[in-house]
Order: C-alpha cells, then sequence, then structure tokens
C-alpha cells in the first residue's frame, strides 16, 4: 500500500445519535474514493463497518470500527462509532486518538439527544469539530432549522460552508461556499458530479453566507481581523489559511450539507477534510507523562522521533485472537520492533502490521506518526496501555470511559461454567473497557455494570455465542452494614460440652459498646489475672470477627463496634482454643442483639442532566426514591442536579431516566456513604434473610 507522510493523514470519527446515518456515510464515502466496489446498505447487512453477526442482527452500530481511503492524495483515517449511549465507551476511544469530530445530524431531526451527548464530549476533550447535516434528501428535511439548533445547543461556531439548492426528495446539487460553485450529483453509484456556476436566483443567498463564512474566519484571528476591517474582505491566502487555524483553536465549525444515501455532497466534503482539516503536524502534539519521574514531556508527531505508540482499542476475532488498535504518536513502527509496554515494562515484538476497514485487513510495511492501525498477538497489552522506546519510556495519557450507570449480578445456569464465565467476561471488558467486571466478596457475586441494559444484554449474547455458557442477569444484592445503637457492660457465654474424654470449656464476659461510623472494629483485652489464658486470647478476637463477617441478623457484615473482653473462666483439661472461638462468637451475638441492632445501608451521591422542561419530573422520581436534593446548577439548556440516593433504589435508574427524559437525561453516581436504614425496609431485608435461611434448611 501507498505511504502517506505526517502531513498527509486525517484522522476524523463520526459521532452522533443513533440513526444519524454516520455508518451509510462511511460506506458511501468509501464508495466515492474508490476502496469498495459496491454500496452495501445496514437493511441488507453488508455493510463494511457494521459487520458483526450481531450489529446486521440488530441493524445497529455496536462496536467503533476504523476505516481509510485515499482523497487527493491524502490518507483519510475515519472511526465509525456507535450512536447508542449503551456504546459511548467507543465514542470517547475514537475521540482519543481522532484530529477533528465530526457530528452527523439528521436534517428533519435536528439535533438529538445522542449528539448532545456528543457534543458535550467533544467540549471536554477540547477537540475541532465539524457538522454534517444528513438526509437533506427527506421529504421533512430543514436544513435552515437544523443548522440554528447547531449553533443554539452544540457550539456557535457552526457556519455554512455546502448548503442545498433544493431539499427533500429532489436534493441533488449543493452550493460550495470555498469554491463557490454549485456541484450537482448524479445518481448514488456513478460517481458522477458536475460543477458549474451558481444559479442566478441563488446568487445573492450564496454571497451573504461566503460573507459569514469570511466573518467568523476573520474573528478567530486579530491580523486577520485587520485585514478584514481594511480591505472588506480577506485574499483567498489568508482565507485558506485561517480556515484550518479557526478549526484547530475551535472558533469554527464548518456544516454540509449531504444525502448519504444518494451520495449527495460527499466530494466536497473530502475536498474540504483533505485540504482543510488539520493534520498530527498542525496540532502541536501529546501531552504525557514520563515513566518513573512522572514528568510532563510533549510527543511531537515526529516520524523521525522515538516511536511511541496507543492502545485505543482492542477487538477479539475468533480466528486471528487479540487486534490491538493504536495512534503512532511518534516515530515510525514496523513489524519487528521491540517496544517496552510501559504501563508493566514488558517487551513486546510488533508482529504483522495491518490498515483496517472493517473487518478488511490489508498488511502494511511500516507506520508513520500520527497514522492510525492494528497489531495481532500483544502478549501483555490492553485498551489504553502505550507501547514505547526503551530511550524515550512515555505514557500517553489514558482514555477516560464513562463512568458505569447501570450494574447487575451474574447467575451462572449451570456449575462448572465459573471458568468459562470469567475468561469470556475478561475478554468484553477488554473489547469495550466501559463494560466492567468484578467480584464482590461482600455480596458473594459477581457484578458486571456498564452504560445501559442493551450493552449488558449483548454481553451475556456474547458469552453464549462464543463461550456456550448460559448466565442470567439478575439484582445485585446490597452490601448492607450491621452495627448497634446501644450498649452492654456485661455479655456473658459459656461453652461447655462433655461427651466422654476431653470437653470443651471455654467462658468470656464481654462489654460491647458503638463507634463512630466508619472506625471498623476495635477489640480490647482487659483481662487481669489471667482468668482467661493469654494464649486463648486470639481465639476469642477469632471468633468475633468470624461471626462478624458472617452478620448476626441480616447475613451483612458488622461494623463500628468495641468489643472489651474482661472476664472469664477456663479449665485446666478441656479449655482450648476451639472453644474459646465458639465462646467468643456466641457471646458477640448475644450481646449484639442486647445492643440495639440496627442496619446501614450505602448512599450513593447521583449527578443528574436533564433538559429544564423534565426537571420536575426528575427530581420527583428522586424524592420517591428517598432520595435528598443536595443542590442544582445550570449548563445551558441544561440543569444539573445532586442528590443522594440509597444504592437500592438506584436499581435500573438509567433505564427510567430515559423514559423521564426522552432519553434526553444522562447521569452518574459514586459511592459517598452508609446511613441508618428506615425501620420498615431493614424490617423486610431483615425477614427476606431469615426467609432464605429457612428454605436452606
Amino acid at each position: 500500500m501507498k505511504e502517506f507522510g505526517t502531513e498527509s493523514i486525517r484522522n476524523i470519527t463520526f459521532i452522533g445519535h443513533g440513526g444519524s446515518g454516520k455508518t451509510s456515510l462511511s460506506e458511501i464515502l468509501l464508495y466515492t474514493a474508490g476502496e469498495i466496489n459496491r454500496i452495501g446498505t445496514i437493511a441488507e447487512g453488508n455493510t463494511v463497518s457494521d459487520y458483526s453477526p450481531n450489529e446486521i442482527e440488530k441493524q445497529i452500530s455496536i462496536s467503533s470500527s476504523l476505516l481509510h481511503l485515499e482523497w487527493k492524495n491524502k490518507k483519510i483515517n475515519i472511526i465509525d462509532t456507535p450512536g447508542y449511549s449503551d456504546f459511548f465507551g467507543d465514542v470517547k476511544s475514537a475521540m482519543r486518538v481522532c484530529d477533528v469530530s465530526v457530528m452527523v445530524l439528521r436534517s428533519a431531526e435536528g439535533v438529538e439527544v445522542g449528539t448532545e451527548t456528543a457534543g458535550r464530549f467533544v467540549n471536554e476533550c477540547a477537540l475541532p469539530s465539524a457538522i454534517i447535516i444528513n438526509k437533506v434528501d427527506n421529504e421533512h428535511s430543514d436544513f435552515e432549522t437544523t443548522v440554528q439548533k447547531a449553533k443554539d445547543r452544540l457550539t456557535s461556531g457552526a457556519t455554512v460552508v455546502t448548503y442545498p439548492v433544493k431539499q427533500g426528495i429532489n436534493f441533488d446539487t449543493v452550493i460550495d461556499l470555498i469554491t463557490m460553485k454549485a456541484y450537482k450529483y448524479d445518481t448514488a453509484g456513478s460517481r458522477n458530479v458536475t460543477e458549474m456556476e451558481i444559479p442566478a436566483e441563488l446568487k445573492d443567498q450564496a454571497d451573504t453566507l461566503r460573507l459569514e463564512l469570511i466573518e467568523k474566519i476573520a474573528e478567530t484571528n486579530e491580523e486577520l481581523m485587520n485585514k478584514y476591517f481594511e480591505n472588506g474582505s480577506l485574499s483567498d491566502e489568508d482565507f485558506e489559511k485561517g480556515l484550518t487555524a479557526a478549526l484547530i483553536n475551535r472558533n469554527f465549525t464548518p456544516v454540509f450539507a449531504i444525502s448519504s444515501s444518494k451520495a449527495v455532497g460527499m466530494n466536497n466534503f473530502l475536498d474540504f477534510v483533505s485540504s482543510y482539516f488539520p493534520s498530527p503536524l498542525d496540532r502541536i502534539g501529546e501531552e504525557a507523562t514520563l515513566a518513573e519521574k512522572n514528568d510532563k514531556v510533549l510527543v511531537k508527531p515526529d516520524p523521525a522521533g522515538e516511536p511511541v505508540m496507543f492502545i485505543f482499542k482492542t477487538i477479539s476475532e475468533q480466528h486471528v485472537g487479540e487486534l490491538s488498535l493504536f495512534k503512532v504518536f511518534s516515530g515510525t513502527v514496523q513489524p519487528g520492533l521491540d517496544l517496552i509496554n510501559v504501563s508493566n515494562e514488558k517487551t513486546e515484538r510488533l508482529s504483522q502490521l495491518s490498515v483496517l476497514n472493517g473487518h478488511s485487513r490489508k498488511e502494511i510495511s511500516k507506520l508513520l506518526a500520527g497514522d492510525l492501525g492494528a497489531v495481532v498477538k500483544l502478549k501483555d497489552t490492553h485498551t489504553n496501555n502505550t507501547l514505547a522506546s526503551r530511550n524515550f519510556p512515555v505514557k500517553i495519557r489514558p482514555i477516560e470511559f464513562p463512568s458505569p450507570v447501570i450494574r447487575a449480578a451474574i447467575l451462572p445456569n449451570a456449575k462448572g461454567d465459573e471458568d468459562k464465565i470469567a475468561t469470556g467476561l475478561h475478554t468484553l471488558h477488554e473489547e469495550d473497557p466501559s463494560f466492567s467486571v468484578q467480584y464482590d466478596p461482600e455480596i458473594a457475586q459477581t457484578v458486571v455494570s456498564g452504560q445501559g441494559e442493551l450493552q449488558l444484554s449483548l454481553a451475556v449474547k456474547r458469552l453464549k455465542e462464543r463461550y456456550k455458557v448460559d448466565v442470567d442477569l439478575i439484582e445485585p444484592k446490597v452490601p448492607y452494614k450491621e452495627t448497634i445503637k446501644g450498649r452492654v457492660d456485661d455479655a456473658e457465654y459459656k461453652h461447655k460440652k462433655q461427651s466422654g474424654g476431653r470437653g470443651q470449656y471455654g467462658h468470656v464476659h464481654f462489654k460491647m459498646e458503638p463507634l463512630p461510623r466508619g472506625t471498623g472494629f476495635e477489640f480490647v483485652n482487659a483481662i487481669v489475672g489471667g482468668v482467661v489464658p493469654g494464649r486463648f486470647i486470639p481465639a476469642v478476637e477469632k471468633g468475633i470477627i468470624d461471626t462478624m463477617s458472617k452478620g448476626v441478623i441480616s447475613g451483612n457484615q458488622v461494623v463500628d463496634v468495641r468489643v472489651t473482653l474482661h472476664f472469664g473462666s477456663y479449665h485446666d483439661v478441656d479449655s482450648d482454643e476451639m472453644s474459646f472461638k465458639i465462646a467468643g462468637s456466641q457471646c458477640f451475638r448475644r450481646g449484639f442483639q442486647e445492643c440495639k441492632p440496627c442496619l446501614l445501608e450505602p448512599i450513593y451521591e447521583i449527578e443528574v442532566i436533564v433538559p429544564d422542561e423534565y426537571m420536575g419530573d426528575v427530581m420527583g422520581d428522586i424524592s420517591s426514591r428517598r432520595g435528598k436534593i443536595l443542590g442544582m446548577d445550570s449548563d445551558g439548556h441544561f440543569q444539573i442536579i445532586k442528590a443522594n440516593v440509597p444504592l437500592v433504589e438506584l436499581h435500573k435508574y438509567s433505564s427510567q431516566l430515559r423514559s423521564l427524559t426522552q432519553g434526553r437525561g444522562a447521569h452518574k453516581s459514586k459511592f459517598s456513604y452508609y446511613e441508618e436504614v428506615p425501620k420498615e425496609v431493614e424490617q423486610k431485608v431483615i425477614d427476606e434473610y431469615n426467609k432464605s435461611r429457612e428454605e436452606e434448611k
């Protein structure tokens, strides 16, 4: 394959709401550039980027796809990302390695929730952006209104570059404000485009929009602004130089009119990308951390520099194994190169390098700084790892995946599948780090968490397809804690057992009292005069700790208790460590029941972002979940509600929030503290525990 220098590379990602046409757009761009010879469709399940069986079946993108094409001697790398919020982890990873995010909107629907969320990601990453208004051939298309909504809700820098002559089913011509020409597109698949003069009746509108474009570019730079005021316009050279600079500085977001189904506007978009989108060289470089020293260094996209590559995605393929997708941040990489994984100091030798179009791989001899590619069979390297030269061991800033918003416990349907399940879940996490897995010893369950119910249900489906294991998703147990509110000065238990021969004897007296929340457990040995020999005292403490771990009233861990062993007795022959362990355990149980036991529940702090019009409904719903509103803030058209809510009330909250806000609400949560459970809830938990114990018997 042809070799491209860093200055000739363009890295873009398509982001936006599900159904906005990102995959179809990727397909027609590949066809327009001659990378493929037939146009696949979502309905037929034969597009380049949606190739997995689950994507074909559900007709949605589930995982991001890496694509590439050549246009006017530039290599354009495209990452087509999913639009559904369950898979926003892939959106974040794509944005981490691209130089421009292209938000795709539907002309009839305008700015939808998925695009709003993606727009927030763009701002978080401080990434240059562009906007494609797709499906202008829709009979309800409203290009002008959608442009205005983009300005209001995404970026004030949104400025038209191409716009339609006619909208709806007759959309076949765009006016390009860069060249000030009209371009008529023949039928999709013909690749024929005719350049012509702008129709006389549209010339005034084109001049007005061209002036808006020039003003937008001029106002992003003081020198250009002065020239604009002096001359009333900008020279072509100043205008073109200003375009890329304004894009990089995020003052300008070009807007394009397109129909991916009719292949209208493709050439104009590709021309603009190749001419004005920044190359990796146009950006200052990547701030990274020098291993061990933690010093900040700038990694420049220099093909002659020390090699540094960053793994942004892992794909597990049945006949290939793990395929690691990477960006070369510095230097040149080629097969046979030895690099160090800066995270674990393991050495990796690069084997076969490829460039991808979906699952189609093309081997390549080397990749230069700024380029994207794939490598097979890395042994100890995963997503978010940096491979670098030993001379320059830097760590690229990792992708910040979205925090989980939903959790479920894994329930195997057959015994003996545990190892297969663990292997499968680990692989799924490698492929999508926003899907996380952890065994929680407190509740003795394997808990999976992620961005939505669809993501979790697909994980279960993949487990069955790849590993032949059946599991169910159930509501995870809540890790309640038990504690006490009162005290007892003398709890006593005597363990005495005689069964012929040597017996068992252990006798203890405890004082028990609560400790401040979060203190844990304190054991005090206050024995005087050896009434309990010192060799038995650790056994008493062990008996207490064992009982605390299993709980007394609900099967949950006991916390924040001080136990003082102050008296007891022993038998010269019958006393042993086991006897005192049993005595300690039973005395603790007896004393605990006398100390006003209560349950504590985990309280999570949630932050909910909702459009203004849904604020009342969402706050009402939080209150119905025993939530306490902590405060509110505003962010443009959105309200940010902060609240504390018990974990037990948050099961499937993300689904309820989407339902309440027509999909436009989002939330994140984190553990805050433990708080006493209301009496009616406490009794219900205790009753369920007692019932389960009866059933076990």
